[in-house]
């Protein structure tokens, strides 16, 4: 974690970001060669405005629209239903149908010369949009820290996936499949961008709290202990972080209620999963306009004189870099989630592929199965909260207990290489991954982002959310690539579980065994 206030260190107009200069009392007499060198953030200003109640629940209700239906969920099965469509069985030949029922159950595509199985053209797609998010990410991440730049990030992107998911509207027929791959592309690179940029808001706005801002003037006073206000801090920005996490299974539930209106009267309908995506779009735009009105100003420093938003961020991220001996857990944690966010996001692409197969790309069934997840998700998320509240439990055992779960999912899938009893080849079993997903996987979410928060410098947030970004929605360069590939030699997409699972458990080692967010005690290594 960044440097905390002390007694003797209250909050200062610029310190060093250093996990071992907490009681550094002769960080501020450096010289500046040496401040040349080290990573400086902005302060906690006191003069930054209090959270209001108003804008609190905006921010929930962002992320109550962005829940993720549409540009994560119906996009991809809108894509991957043309794209099967318009394929061919590679034992029969061009001209038959993937769909027939004496079907191989084989599915290819023309691709660059050659052809490429459906299953790989949509890992390909999710591959390219994580690079595409990479580069977003490195560039522009830690530009977003000066200025109001990142306010209207957030806001420019929005957009673009809002117009991304309208424009699905077009998509009616077999020989477009190439264009819904790239409107899901579009709509799912800015729907990744809009939770990292979102996420990067919400340390700020724990801090500024009635509540924090209260426990911080009684730290300065003295008149709580070190220790108690880390674990008040950490519980203050736990309650965000899970509460909005709450608020966007909410809407998950909300959204696919409001989508059965459509899908079950209009079910012989040719285009009503094009009215479905629609309908989904439009609850977004309602619910995440209000955070853009009410958003109360909390810009950063100036943009250094002789920079440009789009170096700034390179810069920045190699200074950072400098420092990974200073901040080793920070850095830890970065890499090892990079590994875990690509095992667990290509597991879900993978188990998708299957379910959509499973249940023939119906958005009615993919509504069913989406609600199941979406009630144990605030379900759980309360309970897991509740917990942590209760018994004061630190947020990395919580993550822990979310990380066993992560592993199993791979390894169920492995299962059905070699048996079709179980495995993610039966309907109950894409029902149980649903429930299970929903238990655990949002508790996931909340709390690997807590993680980062804790672990992230005060004034940095969205250059090291940015990075944690990386790690998170644009880890997934290597996953879809290899899984793809081993997709396509063997024809089985069961045969890419063995990969995940190995780099879930090895990145879950290395967070439970040498990440530790208790950073800021003493000499700052735990």
């Amino acid at each position: 974690m960044a440097l905390q206030p002390t007694p003797e260190n209250p909050i200062p107009s610029l310190e060093l970001i250093t996990e071992g200069a907490v009681n550094d009392r002769k960080a501020k007499t450096r010289s500046n060669a040496e401040l040349d060198t080290a990573v400086v953030v902005a302060p906690v200003s006191k003069e930054e405005p209090i959270v209001t109640r108003r804008e609190l629940w905006s921010y929930y209700l962002y992320y109550n629209g962005d829940n993720g239906v549409g540009p994560n969920g119906y996009s991809m099965t809108l894509f991957q239903s043309l794209a099967t469509a318009a394929g061919y069985d590679p034992l029969k030949g061009p001209g038959s149908s993937c769909l027939a029922p004496d079907s191989s159950g084989r599915c290819v595509l023309p691709w660059a010369g050659a052809t490429k199985a459906v299953s790989s053209v949509v890992l390909i797609a999710n591959g390219v949009s994580f690079a595409v998010m990479t580069l977003i990410f490195t560039t522009i991440g830690s530009a977003a820290d000066y200025g109001t730049f990142g306010r209207w990030l957030l806001l420019v992107i929005t957009v673009i996936c809002w117009g991304a998911q309208f424009a699905g509207m077009s998509l009616t027929s077999p020989d477009r499949w190439g264009v819904s791959m790239g409107l899901y592309m579009i709509g799912f690179i800015t729907y990744g961008a809009t939770l990292v940029f979102y996420a990067a808001l919400f340390p700020r706005l724990a801090r500024n709290t009635p509540h924090a801002r209260q426990l911080r003037e009684k730290y300065e006073n003295g008149e709580i202990p070190a220790e108690v206000y880390e674990t008040e801090e950490s519980l203050e920005k736990n309650r965000i972080s899970n509460i909005s996490t709450m608020h966007s299974n909410i809407g998950y539930i909300i959204t696919l209620a409001l989508n059965l209106s459509l899908l079950l009267p209009r079910a012989n309908d040719p285009k009503v999963d094009n009215y479905v995506l629609v309908l989904t779009t439009g609850y977004w735009v309602i619910t995440g306009i209000w955070w853009f009105i009410f958003q109360q100003p909390r810009p950063g420093p100036s943009l250094p004189k002789g920079e440009h938003y789009l170096t700034v961020g390179w810069k920045q991220i190699w200074q950072a870099l400098k420092q990974y001996k200073k901040l080793p857990y920070t850095f830890t944690y970065l890499l090892a989630f990079f590994l875990l966010a690509d095992g667990l996001n290509t597991t879900g692409t993978l188990v998708s592929i299957c379910q959509n197969d499973k249940f023939q790309f119906s958005f009615l069934y993919n509504t069913y199965l989406g609600l199941s997840q979406a009630v144990t998700s605030t379900i759980s998320t309360l309970g897991f909260w509740y917990i942590q509240k209760y018994w004061k439990i630190s947020t990395k055992k919580m993550f822990v207990v979310t990380n066993v779960v992560t592993i199993m999912i791979p390894l169920w899938g492995m299962i059905g290489i070699w048996t079709t009893k179980f495995g993610f080849h039966n309907v109950w079993e894409f029902w149980a991954y649903n429930v299970v997903f929903g238990l655990f996987q949002a508790p996931y979410y909340a709390f690997s982002q807590t993680m980062m928060a804790e672990l992230s410098p005060p004034g940095f947030d969205n250059m090291f959310f940015g990075l944690f970004g990386l790690s998170n929605r644009a880890s997934s360069m290597i996953g879809p690539n290899v899984i793809q590939a081993i997709i396509d030699n063997t024809g089985d997409n069961w045969k890419g579980f063995p990969f995940l699972f190995a780099l879930c458990t090895a990145a879950s080692l290395v967070i439970w065994c040498r990440c530790n967010e208790r950073t800021t005690r003493g000499s700052g290594v735990g």
